[in-house]
């Protein structure tokens, strides 16, 4: 049997990954493909917790330039959050993966409210947990909720999955064709120069907390299987570079 090298994992999932090619909302073939590459690394005894963001049906940043409160403009983001949780879960059930939806911000009649220590009985038992609704607090990203639950539930590694991109680098590579794949950086680093893998705070709290994050292609199919596995691909950070 194949030998992963982590027990406990958060994969962040970004609103993006799930709308596929169209670009918005969320695309059935796209979500049945996570949910499926979720099941090979489920039927692998990993406990699994996913962070999903909510830009494929709206962007809190993007609602406040325009206008709307940044608060209530990133509550809005929240609920995205929701939705595509609870699509995320549909879809993983589907192909028979039991899941459970936590949400920040209580609404009982959709998921149960986030409580660190059932969620971690559920990874226990085999379920999958989907934190949805960020943190419950506006000014925070989910890649921030992502880090903080990874804390919070002790998870060795997040796996952060690109639907654009296959690891972190020195430009955006779909402009600037001279830009420089990275296979290894630290944190000091990516905020130092300022690289987009994600937000200071999410960064600042992974390195505080001794965190590693893999970025990579969720578009290659077997690829969470394989960073799992320890195969190396896309960038991986850490507090230091071996």
């Amino acid at each position: 049997m194949e030998q992963p090298i982590f027990k406990r994992i958060v994969l962040k999932l970004s609103g993006e990954a799930l709308a596929g090619q169209q670009g918005y909302g969320i695309d059935s073939a796209m979500i049945t493909s996570i949910a499926e590459q979720v099941k090979t690394i489920h039927d692998l005894k990993i406990e699994i917790a996913i962070v999903v963001g909510g830009g494929n049906i709206w962007r809190g940043i993007a609602g406040s330039a325009k206008g709307i409160d940044r608060a209530t403009a990133d509550y809005m983001g929240m609920l995205a959050t929701v939705m595509n949780s609870l699509a995320l879960q549909d879809a993983l059930e589907d192909v028979g993966v039991p899941t459970r939806v936590q949400t920040s911000i209580e609404m009982q009649q959709v998921a149960e409210p986030y409580i660190r220590r059932r969620a971690i009985r559920h990874l226990e038992k085999g379920r999958v947990v989907i934190f949805a609704a960020g943190t419950g607090n506006p000014y925070f990203s989910t890649d921030t909720t992502a880090a903080l639950r990874a804390a919070e539930i002790e998870a060795e590694v997040i796996l952060m999955a690109k639907n654009k991109v296959d690891g972190v680098y020195s430009a955006d590579p779909f402009i600037n064709k001279d830009a420089v794949k990275f296979e290894e950086l630290t944190y000091m680093e990516v905020i130092s120069n300022n690289l987009g893998v994600m937000d200071s705070t999410a960064s600042s709290l992974c390195m505080d907390n001794n965190i590693p994050l893999i970025v990579f292609s969720i578009t290659d199919e077997g690829n969470i299987k394989r960073v799992v596995l320890g195969e190396k691909i896309g960038t991986i950070v850490k507090g230091s570079v071996s």
